[in-house]
């Protein structure tokens, strides 16, 4: 709820830039029938407004958003520390570490279609085309080979020599797909640690004779301490950091 709130938020404010940008789109139009005067939302207005509450999932299945979220669950769960830290933080750690890892694309995407676009008045389909490269070079570096022709063989389409040639449409599923895997290999290997704990916890407490004791209880408390004297946020965060190819 909180993080739909943010968006929201976050939608509102870029509402002024949007109207800047086309200013050539109506907001109301007005008609007098003799019963008074009826205003209505133009249709273009509101397909802009429904493309604005999808834009930021669209845009974050297209980064490094993916990996990191599902890693940070996974290791919360290995953790057991059940809400701890909370969604709010996995999210929000998880945003800012996808805009520090994207920095180098976005940049480009802003120095050499944004910019332009706003300030030279290029084709809004030639800065589009722009836009498009750096993202879809990071998404190309990302993604398995397997996963693209696996895609194009679903989509009976072999007309492809190089990976320029893979469609938008395509290349997308195949990244997601990619960055699943390479999510659930890092978090398997997170869990292994703390699963060795546990099974260490609870072999000592049935040798004891202390079966009703809940293991979890008792390893937990190992699990953090393990985690604190690694620095494991700081060895979670780099190897994040670092898995990511760059283009």
């Amino acid at each position: 709820m909180k993080s739909r709130l943010f968006w929201l938020v976050l939608l509102l404010s870029l509402l002024p830039v949007l109207a800047q940008a086309a200013p050539d789109i109506p907001a109301i139009t007005s008609s007098n029938t003799g019963k008074g005067t009826q205003y209505s939302m133009s249709l273009q207005l509101l397909a802009l407004m429904t493309t604005l509450t999808l834009l930021p999932s669209l845009l974050l299945m297209m980064t490094a958003f993916v990996r990191i979220v599902i890693v940070m669950s996974i290791l919360r769960s290995a953790l057991g520390t059940g809400q701890t830290p909370p969604n709010m933080v996995i999210v929000g750690l998880s945003l800012f570490l996808t805009l520090f890892i994207m920095s180098p694309v976005l940049n480009d995407v802003y120095q050499n279609a944004l910019l332009p676009y706003m300030n030279q008045g290029m084709p809004f389909d030639k800065a589009l085309a722009l836009a498009e490269k750096p993202i879809r070079a990071f998404m190309l570096n990302q993604t398995r080979e397997d996963d693209i022709a696996m895609f194009m063989e679903i989509a009976r389409n072999k007309n492809f020599s190089s990976a320029a040639d893979v469609p938008f449409t395509t290349l997308v599923p195949a990244f997601l797909t990619s960055e699943l895997k390479s999510a659930f290999t890092i978090g398997f290997l997170i869990y292994i640690p703390f699963v060795v704990i546990d099974l260490i916890v609870a072999s000592v407490l049935m040798s004891m004779g202390m079966m009703m004791l809940s293991p979890m209880m008792i390893s937990m408390p190992f699990k953090l301490m393990l985690f604190v004297l690694v620095d494991g946020w700081s060895l979670i965060m780099g190897s994040l950091a670092s898995s990511f190819a760059m283009p």
